[in-house]
């Protein structure tokens, strides 16, 4: 109770101040603040508070994927319209491909490579978070990944609009151009409705339609993960008969399935309209009290290990799927 309270605290702090500053949003607010308190408050670093923390990191953060659900329809998929899938489709295996590869090159592996990649490709912190709660990330990676999703957020704010305009998008090309190669929700309406009405609303549709990549994505890393670990673990007992199949439950996470769950409630008009407004600050105040936590876990010695390599990574994948949004719009007839 003592960590988790503490957590609950510095959230209710972060998420008003996410609204008030919404290019920032509440999520990178709560880490910043956690890993502020670590380092200034030292009775929060006691022992006492350890399994707070580790409950709303892990627990909360699978909670908050669930109530994200609750957001996202399948007619919003179908008001998209075949037009759009494409483009979507294409910045999303650019993200993912520049992440493998732009990552090894730059000697950005594991966790960190995993959650940039997938913060660009699909919805920044949301994202994260859910994959996060896949593969079980180090604080470090998670950090990081937030910090560079979030510095290429604002600049995207400031510069996408004024760059619209220069090349004479349509609203509706800027909408799908903000939706795509924008990560954070809260980042693609502050450059849509920058841009006009007509894009903002477009931007918006496209980004939650992009969320529901959330599931593939996810699910691809939990199977990854889970067979990797078969492995090593039939490497190290050689001999000892045959490996044991690994269950579904291992294969699918419970905080995907009620995603899932949640999103069909959604389609299917149980969640009413109403809801929306409060069920997202709900889903707001989860992300942000497990982002919190593992700002209060984290040590300035595991983020200066890494460098600057990761926020080049970040920018390079960025400038990317920015190009390929515009490219693969052109290419079929869109822009």
């Amino acid at each position: 109770m003592p960590g988790l309270l503490i957590v609950l605290a510095l959230a209710a702090v972060a998420v008003p101040l996410g609204r008030l500053v919404p290019v920032i949003g509440g999520p990178v607010f709560g880490i910043v603040l956690g890993v502020l308190a670590g380092l200034l408050i030292r009775p929060l670093r006691a022992d006492a508070c350890r399994p707070g923390y580790d409950f709303a990191s892990k627990n909360l953060l699978q909670l908050s994927i669930v109530v994200l659900g609750t957001g996202l329809s399948l007619q919003q998929v179908v008001r998209v319209g075949g037009s759009s899938l494409p483009v979507m489709l294409g910045t999303l295996t650019v993200a993912l491909g520049g992440a493998w590869l732009f990552g090894r090159l730059l000697g950005v592996r594991g966790d960190t490579q995993t959650l940039i990649g997938v913060g660009t490709a699909i919805c920044g912190a949301s994202a994260i978070a859910a994959a996060t709660a896949a593969i079980g990330a180090k604080r470090s990676s998670v950090a990081y990944a937030l910090a560079t999703i979030f510095t290429f957020n604002v600049a995207a704010v400031l510069l996408f609009p004024p760059l619209g305009h220069l090349l004479g998008l349509s609203a509706e090309s800027f909408g799908l151009w903000a939706g795509t190669a924008i990560n954070d929700t809260s980042s693609v309406v502050a450059a849509g409705y920058a841009y006009s009405q007509e894009a903002g609303d477009q931007a918006l549709v496209v980004k939650l339609t992009r969320s529901l990549m959330l599931v593939p994505i996810v699910l691809g890393l939990v199977i990854l993960k889970t067979r990797r670990e078969a492995r090593a673990a039939a490497a190290s007992s050689v001999g000892a008969g045959a490996p044991k199949r690994l269950p579904w439950r291992r294969m699918v996470p419970l905080f995907l399935i009620g995603f899932i769950a949640a999103a069909g409630l959604r389609s299917a008009g149980l969640v009413p309209d109403g809801w929306q407004e409060n069920l997202s600050l709900l889903g707001t105040f989860l992300i942000t009290s497990a982002l919190v936590a593992i700002g209060l876990s984290l040590r300035p010695a595991e983020l200066r290990a890494a460098g600057f390599r990761p926020v080049l990574l970040g920018a390079i994948l960025w400038i990317s799927v920015a190009l390929s949004s515009l490219g693969l719009q052109w290419a079929t007839g869109t822009l």
